[in-house]
């Protein structure tokens, strides 16, 4: 098989168990009053999604080193098919939904670290950035296919039909990759290397990084990037179906429109995804995370106040916010690999992905709990579509307001190199 079939053919499979990630999010406006959710309950559970993948990250990096990166691919892909599966079948109010949706993630991560692992076992350094920037492509792909399908077939039938369409996506994407994968050698670790581990010199790497201000930086700034990225990927679909709903007078939110909103501005972000990496070549790692950053900030600083305004301009703004919101993340990658030596390397990335998907599994529920602190305060004080214009408007700006501390980051980091 040609590299180029066997990427493609691997991207696809990635796009199938991305469904999984954004179906939930798409459905929040018609789940909530069906499993009797406030806004903190709902993004809670999104919040126990990423909690879950973050400890699937690091589980799939280490399983990776030891067993290869072809086997635990193929295997954690079974895990994610039964807890997609699990789910989409027995998800039924807040418990539940946080428990099962929790366990998916849980398992939902390996797809991805041990699919840039083959990538870069089976492509050369020159081509690697494009074949891995393809990969990641592929999962936004997923991210729009899952609310444009989920979204649909809810409007059409169920949430629990547009779950399991999501879960028919891991058994697609499991499917093509031991179809694609069969002639792929299984590439372990020589057994003195996996041997080589010892908690001192994980410790030790921790303690260089904490003290060594760029690569701190660098990590803390990817934390505060992610915080927004999640948040604003977990509550973007039901943000925009307030809006539909508001400006065609109903009175309820309109998940199907929301949802397909929604997946619009994550096929934008596929080029933002690529562009970043680009421009990045060019300008700079520094510049362009402090451009992406700043711009991805300003908007979530301004979004919740958009709620009334024409939705041609809401949706603009969405487009932009997604693809500045993207655009910056596989830069820290590379910009960690410029800051940190090889053997703190591995510990680096792994804190990177702790602290951010850590960070990222906080603020769906926070954002949340703002929406229902308003809410209760406006029953009282300002009922009516006011009240729900304040809450989006102080929850999106309070998102902002925390992740501007990463461009602040990024700028600290610049001026040092500059003296």
């Amino acid at each position: 098989m040609s590299d180029v079939r066997w990427l493609l053919l691997l991207c696809l499979s990635r796009a199938g168990f991305a469904l999984i990630n954004t179906a939930y999010a798409a459905l929040i406006p018609l789940l909530r009053p069906a499993w009797s959710m406030s806004a903190s309950q709902a993004g809670a559970v999104q919040s126990a999604w990423h909690a879950g993948y973050v400890v699937s990250l690091v589980a799939a990096s280490v399983l990776a080193g030891r067993w290869g990166a072809k086997r635990t691919f193929l295997a954690m892909g079974w895990a994610a098919c039964a807890s997609t599966l699990l789910f989409a079948l027995g998800a039924h109010d807040y418990a539940s939904a946080f428990l099962l949706y929790g366990l998916a993630g849980l398992c939902a991560g390996g797809s991805y670290v041990p699919g840039l692992t083959l990538i870069a076992e089976r492509f050369p350094p020159a081509a690697r950035g494009r074949a891995m920037g393809a990969f990641i492509a592929a999962a936004s792909l997923g991210y729009a296919l899952g609310l444009l399908g989920a979204g649909a077939l809810a409007g059409w039938f169920s949430p629990r039909a547009g779950f399991l369409l999501a879960a028919s996506g891991t058994l697609f994407g499991l499917a093509l990759a031991g179809w694609t994968l069969r002639a792929t050698p299984n590439v372990t670790a020589p057994a003195d290397a996996r041997r080589g581990f010892s908690p001192r010199a994980a410790l030790a790497s921790l303690r260089w990084l904490w003290q060594h201000k760029p690569a701190r930086c660098v990590i803390l700034a990817y934390a505060f990037h992610a915080w927004e990225l999640l948040c604003m990927w977990a509550w973007l679909p039901a943000f925009l179906s307030a809006a539909v709903a508001l400006q065609q007078g109903t009175a309820g939110a309109l998940p199907v429109a929301g949802a397909a909103l929604a997946a619009l501005t994550h096929l934008v972000s596929m080029a933002g995804s690529l562009a970043g990496g680009s421009w990045s070549d060019r300008w700079g790692r520094s510049r362009v995370i402090l451009l992406m950053a700043l711009s991805s900030v300003a908007c979530s600083l301004a979004f919740g106040w958009l709620l009334a305004a024409p939705l041609w301009l809401l949706v603009l703004v969405a487009v932009f916010y997604n693809f500045a919101a993207v655009g910056d993340s596989a830069i820290y990658s590379a910009a960690l690999t410029e800051v940190v030596p090889g053997q703190h390397l591995a510990t680096a990335y792994s804190l990177r992905s702790i602290l951010g998907f850590g960070m990222g599994a906080l603020s769906p529920w926070l954002f949340g709990v703002v929406l229902d602190a308003v809410s209760a305060w406006g029953a009282g004080a300002a009922p009516g579509p006011a009240s729900a214009h304040l809450g989006w408007g102080l929850a999106w700006s309070a998102l902002g307001g925390v992740a501007l501390v990463g461009p602040w980051l990024t700028w600290s980091l610049m001026r040092r190199r500059a003296h």
